[in-house]
């Protein structure tokens, strides 16, 4: 059967993944997901992934777009069928690639959505604003508040990704010199500096919340009725010292760009700080580095953006580009 040949085949490849390439466990579940989706595609129409034509390549990537899939999402999945097309190929499981001369589409190109510095601005100070009506404050919900104003800086002050900014530890944090450690995709280890506002969030968040996030609840035995408290070796933390979920961070972006009217994710974070820095005049190179890119190439989604910025220099300042 067409789902039995392709289980196969989407085992070995991610065993290839895990094993030889030595990809993280969310990068291989990206690529599960990729495949996956087009293997179901592929058994609607009697086929499986090793006999997949070009055709049939195009025609998801036309399917997913029916659907107003995102350009970038479609651009990764057509990434992922590359890397499994060429394992394939050098393992002689297959004699042709059918994702060879697929272009990419311009929607590709399309800059990352992001937030305007108003929106980000309303966003940051969402958290504490949530606490204005004395019904809202509960034992612990000034501390959330707080541990989120400082996350949702962090997010912007260093472009984080969800599984890098739940991930981080303590000592990675490096306050007093203004950055933090981050590892990214790959478990590469970047430096990422911090400005004033996100290091005077942090600083309340370790002093004024951590502490009481870290304690556990309330035990009641005969001999103590004490509050024990748990460690931790992350930064941030749940109730308890439990360590937060993907999907609460999620919850807790969405939670604050409500009030500006959008409904943002922590990547369109990630994107607003690069997208401002940009605009402010920052070289790729230096955007390359704070976001982790290991090809610049990557970057080069924000070049219009640079270009926009040394239009209006130049019209502003070159002689010949005033209007008479």
């Amino acid at each position: 059967m067409a789902s039995e040949a392709n289980s196969r085949v989407l085992s070995s490849f991610l065993d290839y993944l895990r094993i030889e390439k030595g990809l993280a466990p969310l990068s291989v579940s990206a690529y599960t997901t990729d495949v996956r989706q087009f293997a179901e595609f592929l058994e609607k129409h009697k086929r499986t992934l090793p006999n997949a034509r070009r055709t049939d390549v195009r025609k998801f990537l036309q399917q997913l777009f029916s659907y107003q899939v995102d350009g970038r999402s479609v651009g990764r999945k057509l990434s992922a069928l590359r890397h499994l097309y060429r394992y394939l190929l050098l393992d002689k499981k297959i004699n042709h690639d059918p994702t060879l001369n697929i272009d990419s589409p311009k929607q590709w190109k399309v800059l990352p959505k992001s937030l305007a510095r108003d929106e980000m601005d309303a966003t940051l100070a969402a958290p504490l604003k949530r606490l204005t009506a004395p019904a809202r404050q509960t034992k612990t919900s000034l501390e959330l508040a707080v541990r989120d104003r400082a996350m949702l800086e962090v997010f912007y002050a260093g472009a984080l990704r969800v599984s890098e900014i739940i991930n981080t530890k303590l000592e990675d944090l490096k306050l007093e010199a203004g950055y933090m450690l981050v590892r990214g995709k790959g478990d590469k280890e970047r430096v990422v500096p911090l400005g004033r506002s996100a290091q005077d969030a942090l600083r309340e968040y370790l002093v004024q919340a951590r502490p009481t996030l870290a304690a556990a609840k309330q035990t009641v035995s005969p001999r103590s009725t004490a509050t024990a408290a748990r460690s931790s070796p992350l930064l941030f933390i749940a109730r308890g010292a439990r360590k937060l979920t993907r999907q609460r961070v999620w919850q807790m972006v969405r939670a604050a760009s409500a009030v500006s009217g959008r409904k943002a994710s922590p990547h369109m974070l990630r994107h607003s700080c690069a997208t401002h820095m940009v605009e402010n005049g920052a070289d790729l190179r230096t955007v390359q580095i704070i976001l982790g890119h290991a090809d610049i190439s990557t970057t080069q989604v924000y070049t219009h953006l640079a270009l926009d910025r040394l239009r209006t220099v130049y019209r502003k300042h070159h002689p010949r580009a005033k209007t008479r």
